[in-house]
């Protein structure tokens, strides 16, 4: 399978964090997707980019904060987050880029 510039499309960017850096361990990574990207869709993604196996794919939407910036109200965006459970096996280190 090739990628295709819509798999780009689909996953933005690695989250990395500490609370993904412990799901690493598990053998999951997590990754900031699209807001109207599917979990079929993401699998095939991951699968296409990385050359990996996907066991499960779990999705996540964070709800933007108000905060405030330079002393005016503002707003966070909505966040999408897929933690991708990998087979036994397989690896992708998000530290190198795409």
């Amino acid at each position: 399978m090739t990628a295709t510039p819509a798999h780009y499309d689909v996953i933005l960017k690695p989250v990395i964090t500490e609370k993904s850096t412990m799901a690493s361990e598990q053998g999951a990574v997590v990754f900031e997707v699209a807001p109207d990207a599917t979990k079929p869709l993401i699998k095939e993604a991951v699968e296409s980019l990385f050359g990996v196996k996907v066991k499960a794919v779990n999705t996540t939407i964070t709800k933007g904060k108000t905060k405030r910036f330079r002393g005016k109200p503002g707003r966070r965006k909505d966040v999408k987050k897929a933690y991708v459970t990998l087979e036994e096996g397989n690896a992708i280190d998000v530290s190198t880029g795409l």
